[in-house]
């Protein structure tokens, strides 16, 4: 145990409150993953407050699906898809030693994460285009639609074939909250990838340690399995129903 600890002790990775490397990797790890389940549990609630006002408002969360564009929504998915294959790569780079393939692919995984931000980016507009973000200037659907909405408004009445104009702000409530969580734990990704990448042009990394590559992979796969939950929920899920905007 001595000359481990003696070992370990001249690694400039080496934190002097734990006895071996290994312990030190041990208790990063087990951190790592109480942080995951925390993230779990907080992107579970919003998934559980989506599921049941689904249930509830299910014709006019259809309708508000309608709206989203699924193509953009396909096309970021493989695109997240592709930076969790790039990720996994860096995280054998670092495993084996290689800085040039380490450094490579975390590069692109940025540069992949950057563009699934640059298309949301396009989505927000569009969405803001359209007046479909929650508040004073909301406006939804068609011509008739609208017309509707003003004739329902004399009424006091919002609802139209099942649509209610009230639930569907409340399904783009959701789907800006889901989605806006989700883009602000990428840049964080981004972010914690362009420090990795830093230290590993300087040599931070090895066979012997490669821990933060590791848990930053873990970080990003997650994050990955986020939006394959949010892109059917908020795009495919309603889109067999006959309800129009």
């Amino acid at each position: 145990m001595q000359d481990s600890h003696t070992t370990a002790a001249h690694h400039p990775a080496f934190q002097h409150h734990f006895e071996t490397m290994e312990q030190q990797r041990q208790a990063s790890t087990l951190g790592m993953w109480l942080f995951l389940i925390t993230e779990i549990l907080f992107f579970g609630g919003m998934f559980t407050v989506y599921l049941v006002y689904r249930n509830w408002y299910f014709a006019s969360f259809a309708a508000g699906s309608l709206t989203l564009d699924v193509t953009l929504g396909t096309f970021n998915t493989v695109v997240l898809i592709g930076s969790s294959l790039t990720m996994a790569l860096a995280v054998h780079g670092a495993e084996t030693g290689k800085r040039g393939m380490l450094v490579g692919f975390l590069i692109l995984t940025i540069l992949l994460g950057a563009t699934f931000l640059g298309v949301k980016a396009v989505e927000y507009t569009h969405k803001f285009e359209e007046h479909h973000v929650p508040g004073p200037s909301f406006r939804f659907g068609s011509e008739e639609l609208r017309h509707f909405h003003e004739e329902a408004t004399m009424l006091r009445s919002t609802q139209i074939h099942g649509v209610e104009l009230g639930e569907v702000q409340l399904f783009f409530s959701l789907y800006f909250a889901m989605t806006g969580m989700h883009a602000l734990h990428m840049i964080i990704g981004i972010g914690v990838l362009s420090v990795l990448v830093w230290k590993a042009r300087h040599g931070r990394y090895s066979p012997e340690y490669f821990a933060p590559v590791e848990y930053a992979g873990l970080y990003w796969h997650f994050v990955d399995i986020v939006w394959i939950f949010l892109f059917p929920l908020l795009y495919l899920i309603t889109r067999h129903v006959g309800v129009h905007p």
